[in-house]
């Protein structure tokens, strides 16, 4: 069996304001091609296929042409599932009428999916978190966890454990027996899979993904994925990777276009993965072109600025303009610079610090935190701080940075 797997398509996202919906149908033209060239079977697209819970109607009719373009009259499974981003019942409204064209929707780690016929293919078994597909003969065990929120991690774990252990397990713990819970399914005679939604410890984020909870109580770790696994299929982080600890068999798509600055130093691709029973998975990596690519230039005054901007007026990319200047930058000087190049996202003015300014700096950096605001106190108050007066001014922003990792 065949299978390509990508996420967080964002559909409907925006940079500063500005819509990156022409690339998104650019990038849509090119999946199809990616998918008919390499003879898939199976499309996963693991969650975050729009950028919000109310998409633009563009958005939405972009992904549906592009759904019906992969089928192929049916030809071929495609199974969505839905990210922290999308709305689980929005996503899967129109389920039914996707059936006829071999699409599956999940929404929610509770989703049952009706069992029979999709496009020339079946769902010959599912229940809470899992199907069970044939494409041409072979038959695949899918774990089916969509973005599993507090919320929905309990209704589907409800009745497996008791109020005792509810209020003392993690949330990695609890996905740990979810996956133990679903894996039975799993077969010898069968290809078996996980797609999902979430954040696995150890994984680099590219920069724009929204965090799925701060704290980091949201965070899971390689080892609640089932070892019967022969590929896990992840969506949420926009920089394709291995997940640490799982033996190269969990990864993440990443996105396809660069949606942050940070994203713009690693390639946007999938994975092609050939998959057989009882057999190690043989992954391939396709890259996407990128169309119109995130550059952040930096100029030593605002005159580079202006004629950087007049060079490379008709270049297709978005800007982050940064400009170093011992003054601030004028209307007149910005107006010009966005009328040379109007794809300028942001003008970052570098104020040009002097030496002494900068020794300043390095002096600040060297020093501990106690010893910074030592100083700062006697500054302000004439007088040598005493070490109560330190040590009650450590404890209360300890007791701030503990708030914050927990807010």
């Amino acid at each position: 069996m065949r299978i390509l797997h990508t996420a967080d398509w964002h559909l409907g996202k925006n940079l500063e304001g500005k819509s990156r919906m022409d690339e998104q149908e650019l990038f849509l033209n090119d999946f199809v091609d990616i998918v008919e060239k390499n003879n898939i079977d199976l499309i996963i697209i693991a969650g975050d296929i729009y950028d919000s819970s109310n998409p633009p109607a563009r958005a939405e009719k972009m992904f549906y042409d592009t759904l019906k373009k992969l089928s192929s009259n049916g030809e071929r499974i495609t199974l969505v599932i839905a990210g922290n981003h999308d709305n689980p019942e929005r996503l899967v409204s129109a389920g039914p009428l996707a059936r006829d064209h071999g699409i599956v929707m999940v929404g929610t780690p509770k989703t049952v999916v009706l069992s029979g016929d999709y496009g020339k293919h079946k769902v010959v078994d599912s229940g809470e978190g899992y199907i069970e597909i044939e494409i041409n003969g072979e038959r695949a065990v899918i774990l089916t966890v969509a973005y599993p929120s507090e919320k929905r991690l309990n209704e589907v774990l409800y009745g497996e454990m008791d109020e005792e252990e509810d209020r003392v397990k993690s949330y990695s713990d609890r996905i740990h027996l979810l996956f133990d819970s679903l894996k039975e399914h799993y077969r010898e005679d069968t290809i078996n899979l996980v797609v999902s939604h979430l954040f696995a410890m150890g994984s680099e984020e590219g920069g724009s993904e929204r965090s799925i909870q701060l704290g980091g109580s949201y965070i899971i770790d390689g080892g609640c994925f089932p070892s019967e696994a022969q590929y896990i299929a992840l969506g949420h982080v926009h920089k394709p990777q291995v997940v640490p600890g799982t033996d190269k068999r969990a990864r993440y798509s990443g996105s396809p276009l660069q949606y942050n600055r940070k994203e713009i130093n690693f390639e946007k691709k999938c994975f092609v993965v050939d998959l057989k029973c009882g057999e190690k998975a043989n992954i391939e990596e396709v890259n996407f072109k990128v169309y119109k690519p995130i550059e952040v230039w930096k100029c030593s005054n605002i005159e580079d600025a202006i004629l950087e901007c007049s060079q490379n007026a008709e270049r297709e990319c978005w800007v982050y303009l940064e400009v170093e200047t011992d003054r601030y930058i004028r209307e007149d000087e910005i107006k010009q610079m966005k009328e040379y190049k109007k794809d300028i996202l942001e003008i970052i003015p570098k104020l040009k610090s002097s030496d002494e300014e900068e020794e300043e700096i390095r002096d600040i950096s060297e020093k501990s935190f106690d010893e910074i605001f030592k100083e700062f106190y006697k500054k302000e108050r004439g007088v040598e701080a005493d070490d109560e007066v330190v040590d009650l001014f450590l404890n209360i922003m300890s007791e701030v940075g503990e708030d914050d990792e927990t807010n």
